[in-house]
């Protein structure tokens, strides 16, 4: 499983010129799964991003996990993350189909509200418009 995530001011999709979910202050978290991927692949992936330290202390060190930091999180299925671009049309051979990689999506999200956490999320295969106010800029990629 692989999460590309942003720390942002503020994101949101919006679906047909409609806004469907937006957050404050946070993580936009990209996610992909992979044709391996496991429940076990999930719940570590979800445990990473609810506990990643990359808000700034008082110091202006990246030492605030979320849960300190009062982020939010709005997690967005990308299976492109898993594109093959050895040759310049890409291949996606490697993302799960949708009846693996829907409910794994899911449970990242259930996993990362179970925390507490507010999780705005996207429409699962739906044509998608992603904006984001990005903090730093910070973006880390995640993969387990």
């Amino acid at each position: 499983m692989r999460a590309v995530l942003t720390r942002v001011l503020s994101a949101s999709v919006t679906i047909d010129g409609k806004r469907v979910s937006e957050i404050g202050k946070g993580f936009l978290v990209l996610l992909g799964v992979h044709v391996n991927d496991t429940e076990a692949q999930a719940k570590k992936i979800a445990d990473k991003i609810c506990g990643l330290r990359i808000f700034e202390d008082k110091n202006g060190k990246m030492n605030i996990n979320p849960t300190d930091a009062g982020a939010e999180l709005l997690i967005v299925s990308q299976f492109t993350l898993y594109a093959d671009c050895s040759s310049r049309r890409p291949g996606f051979t490697e993302a799960a189909r949708p009846e693996i990689s829907e409910p794994l999506y899911e449970l990242v999200v259930k996993e990362c509200r179970d925390r507490g956490f507010k999780v705005g999320t996207g429409v699962f295969g739906a044509d998608m418009k992603v904006e984001s106010v990005n903090d730093g800029p910070v973006t880390i990629v995640l993969d387990v």
